[in-house]
């Protein structure tokens, strides 16, 4: 009986370590506000895209620019000016996909130029009816973005200020009519031990 003991509690004690070392994979909701680090992550994305969408719907400036109908609107890509690599594509196509579900502007995808001029450049050499290069229609606004970042670390803090800016510009009069701001901040202080 004892020697059993002897191979069995280590067996047990082993079992329960590798359990623990154990990796797993679950499903989370990908609008939960849980911050993981202080990276910049989907929560931030979807937070960041919804409110500053939210914000140009609802501007007064929107009634004036769409009074003849929904106007032609460019979404440039977000610029990252921050020290991480961000996935700025994923939130100018959040933007962009939450503009067009409001039917509040027409859209030109500037993404898709390459593809768009090879479309073109087949048509003309194979196509029966092709579309001329240059027929289409002409942006008026355009909407950009800057993603920036500051951090500070003092000690066991670290400190990580986000801010997104957003600006609508008419193309005609080259007048900046529409801005705003989001700003996120975290603050991640380690353990004192394991940290």
């Amino acid at each position: 009986m004892k020697r059993m003991w002897n191979w069995l509690a280590p067996a047990a004690v082993l079992a329960m370590l590798a359990a623990g070392c154990t990796t797993t994979v679950e499903y989370g909701d990908p609008t939960s506000g849980k911050a993981v680090d202080t990276g910049f992550g989907s929560a931030d994305l979807q937070k960041i895209a919804a409110k500053m969408v939210d914000s140009l719907l609802a501007d007064e400036i929107l009634a004036e620019i769409s009074s003849a109908g929904p106007p032609l609107l460019i979404v440039d890509k977000v610029k990252n000016k921050t020290m991480q690599h961000i996935d700025t594509e994923s939130i100018t196509d959040s933007i962009r996909t939450r503009l067009i579900k409001s039917r509040m502007f027409s859209f030109q995808d500037r993404t898709t130029e390459a593809a768009l001029q090879e479309e073109l450049a087949y048509q003309q050499a194979a196509a029966k009816d092709p579309i001329a290069a240059g027929q289409q229609d002409a942006p008026r606004y355009m909407l950009t973005a800057n993603l920036s970042e500051i951090e500070q670390r003092e000690g066991r803090i670290k400190d990580v200020y986000y801010k997104f800016t957003m600006n609508l510009r008419d193309l005609k009069s080259g007048r900046l009519i529409w801005a705003e701001e989001e700003e996120i901040r975290k603050i991640k202080t380690k353990a004192v031990i394991g940290g």
